[in-house]
């Protein structure tokens, strides 16, 4: 039995689709700490005196989290009232160098490239040592009357590009998955990337 080409198409369209979607889910590790009291629904940021500076992002960073506590069921506080609770960002991209000597085998894998004519091995040239990024924010929110921390998030990923806003943006909504309730084992949660 022969199958018309366009089912084929349509079959391989579906594939793909699938494909690309699969590429566009992240899975970020999380922990949530605290107890949540009920009727706390506005909020209003807190900058700390570093992300004060010029060449902070906390703009960014407030602006890449509001649809994630939107998500989680908080809104700003309407102008000229006070919030519930105070939101305190925080966010870190660090860059970590991984040599090929730091494989103990290196030698075993590079050894047929590795001779005095060719200098050192393809692998140790600096434009072969692989870099992997961290990225890590976290969401800490206070009662505004009493100043108590009441409830906490870190959410956390890795990989070999820095990431971008749409990324950041996930690791945000990733922290509040768990919102209002606290689950302080790390866990992952899988989060489609905008």
């Amino acid at each position: 039995m022969l199958i018309p080409r366009r089912f084929l198409l349509a079959g391989s369209t579906l594939a793909l689709l699938a494909g690309c979607a699969a590429l566009k889910t992240l899975s970020v590790e999380v922990r949530s700490f605290g107890q949540m009291p009920e009727g706390k629904a506005t909020y209003a940021f807190e900058r700390l005196p570093s992300q004060q500076q010029p060449l902070s992002r906390a703009a960014d960073w407030e602006t890449l989290a509001a649809p994630a506590l939107a998500k989680a069921g908080l809104k700003p506080a309407p102008a000229g009232t006070q919030p519930d609770l105070i939101v305190a960002l925080g966010a870190r991209i660090t860059a970590t160098a991984l040599s090929p000597w730091d494989d103990p085998l290196w030698y075993r894998w590079n050894a047929p490239l590795y001779h005095w004519r060719y200098g050192m091995p393809p692998r140790a040239h600096p434009l072969f040592i692989e870099r992997r990024y961290e990225r890590e924010v976290g969401v800490l929110l206070r009662d505004r009357a009493s100043g108590q921390a009441l409830w906490e998030a870190r959410a956390s990923s890795d990989g070999v590009t820095q990431g971008g806003d749409a990324l950041m943006a996930a690791l945000f909504e990733a922290a509040l998955a768990d919102y209002p309730k606290a689950n302080p084992q790390p866990h992952a949660v899988r989060v489609t990337l905008p």
